[in-house]
């Protein structure tokens, strides 16, 4: 055989190819960019961070050791450092702070789940005119800084904030209330911030019911409640996972909003993160409790996961 005959067979498998095919196709493209997106911030990041997660905290800069270190006489040694992770796991500092967080997130998604399902229904019912003023002001918390809107709960519940200043003003109180310092504010501030991440996805689920379908369960005998529970809640499912997994989330290594409004007591992951990293220094440990959260949280969607597939 020639070697033309050789090139021209080559090409031809190229071209017959699906490799080659996809390439030509430009929504192989489109299709790409969200796995470059992952690739690029979130699995290369995560090699790094658990790679850290096995070294020593050291005096130095960076602030850890290297896994593979070159002896003077040009041996590489691996030295894997699991100490981390067995810290994690017997140390009760940060399995309170492991558990307490969880504790809140729940909370915090229980009662953003409530809400978020009575106003996003409410503006479900609404005229189609006054739907895009009602998100827009749900929306405008997003306008300003996340320490802003932290703050202003400081402002109205300090000692000498808006609402102690008014109890004491029509005779209620004598003296101010310490509403700041406990677990009680800090979910209130984990609701007040993320309702809004609860209630968007579950108003674009209800946007896709007809409203014939609920009118026609009304002229069934359908009352409001049972309406409720049997049509509205089911079909907006989709909306509803998809904001309790934003929002709990968002509140499970949350530092800002326990920093500010809870005591010194408050023990959360966020802060625990937040002083291994930034004042003890410990790189090495954060990074161990973060694969730690990770590792056990996949763990737990994969076990819910594997249930639903069974059933």
């Amino acid at each position: 055989m020639k070697k033309a005959d050789v090139l021209a067979l080559v090409l031809k498998t190229i071209k017959s190819s699906m490799l080659y095919k996809s390439l030509k196709n430009k929504k192989f493209f489109l299709a790409l960019l969200p796995f470059v997106w992952l690739v690029l911030f979130c699995a290369i990041p995560f090699s790094m961070v658990f790679r850290m997660s096995f070294t020593s905290a050291v005096f130095g800069i960076p602030p850890y050791s290297e896994i593979f270190q070159w002896s003077s006489d040009n041996i590489i040694k691996i030295a894997f450092n699991i100490q981390n992770y067995l810290v994690v796991i017997k140390d009760s500092y940060y399995i309170e702070s492991f558990i307490n967080s969880v504790i809140l997130s729940i909370i915090t998604v229980f009662a953003c789940s409530t809400l978020g399902l009575i106003m996003a229904y409410g503006i479900f019912c609404v005229s189609a005119h006054l739907r895009p003023t009602l998100l827009l002001l749900i929306s405008l918390s997003f306008w300003t800084s996340f320490l802003i809107r932290v703050y202003s709960w400081i402002n109205m519940l300090s000692a000498h904030g808006i609402v102690n200043n008014f109890l004491i003003k029509i005779g209620l109180i004598d003296e101010p209330i310490k509403f700041i310092g406990n677990y009680y504010i800090v979910c209130i501030g984990f609701i007040f911030c993320y309702l809004p991440l609860m209630i968007l996805p579950i108003y674009a689920s209800l946007e896709k019911i007809d409203k014939s379908c609920v009118e026609s369960a009304w002229n069934l005998g359908c009352g409001i409640y049972k309406t409720f529970w049997t049509l509205i809640i089911p079909m907006s499912i989709s909306g509803l996972k998809t904001g309790c997994l934003l929002v709990g989330t968002a509140s499970l290594a949350e530092f800002v909003i326990p920093e500010l409004l809870g005591g010194p007591d408050s023990l959360t992951f966020g802060r625990v993160l937040w002083t291994e990293f930034f004042t003890n220094l410990d790189w090495p440990m954060t990074c161990s409790l973060s694969v730690s959260m990770i590792v056990v949280f996949s763990a737990f969607f994969l076990l819910c996961k594997e249930e639903k597939i069974r059933q």
